[in-house]
């Protein structure tokens, strides 16, 4: 298995903080953003990670992420989106990194609170694809899935009445297949392609499986309020267990010079 991180974007909706930095390298407390996702994917055993980024952010990210070795991964690799093409445009920039792997897709503002392991051991013996699913309080707000057993008849975007109570989180499953699906995809309205168009695919064809997170989900690049949210509870974490969320050598301050 593989990892993809998200990390492209405007961040539009966290403006002005935005405005001269990618909102992925914004501090979750004591870290920058992005090692949050990057610690979800090692943590499940991920090794090799492609992140995907845009707009003057390059350079930044390799500045601070380097080759990976430092969070444990045997290979990073970068690519750039250079216009908002939307999720499944991102990714289809990453074929060629994917060979015939399968692959984990993290947005990279979304903090996990526990782990996603035993989901991607589940995807290992699947096809078709695969989504995380959260319990929330506000399922309008979310992509909401029609369930009908183990799998997914279709995802509701932000009903009116929601059918569950569960929400889509960023977290997906592919095989190598996806891209062909990706190829075909149209752009949607607001001319971006949509990765709720690739998951509708899957669960048209009956193919589209869940796993639950039982964890704690921040998607930190909803607002500036849950941004602040977001960075309360893994303050709160941290500090109740200062070994919580370790990124190896890249969360340690360099040596003091004498």
């Amino acid at each position: 298995m593989k990892g993809v991180i998200l990390a492209g974007g405007l961040g539009s909706r966290l403006y002005p903080l935005t405005k001269i930095t990618n909102k992925h390298l914004l501090p979750i407390y004591d870290q920058p953003m992005i090692f949050y996702p990057i610690y979800t994917l090692v943590n499940a055993g991920i090794k090799e990670v492609i992140v995907v980024t845009g707009g003057d952010a390059p350079g930044d990210f390799l500045r601070l992420l380097g080759d990976g070795s430092a969070f444990g991964l045997k290979r990073l690799d970068y690519t750039y989106q250079e216009k908002e093409g939307g999720i499944a445009h991102a990714l289809r920039l990453c074929e060629e990194f994917m060979g015939d792997d399968k692959f984990v897709v993290i947005l990279g503002d979304n903090v996990l609170d526990g782990t996603i392991k035993s989901a991607v051991a589940e995807f290992k013996k699947e096809n078709g694809a695969k989504v995380l699913l959260k319990k929330v309080p506000n399922p309008s707000d979310y992509g909401v899935p029609v369930i009908e057993g183990n799998r997914i008849k279709k995802v509701v975007e932000k009903p009116k009445v929601p059918p569950t109570n569960f929400a889509v989180i960023g977290v997906y499953m592919y095989t190598r297949k996806v891209f062909n699906i990706l190829r075909k995809l149209k752009p949607s309205k607001r001319g971006e392609l949509e990765i709720s168009d690739v998951n509708d695919w899957y669960a048209k064809k009956g193919i589209l499986s869940y796993s639950i997170f039982k964890g704690w989900w921040g998607d930190a690049g909803v607002s500036v309020d849950i941004l602040l949210q977001v960075n309360n509870y893994v303050a709160k974490r941290k500090k109740e267990n200062p070994h919580y969320w370790s990124f190896g050598n890249a969360g340690k301050s360099p040596a003091k010079s004498s």
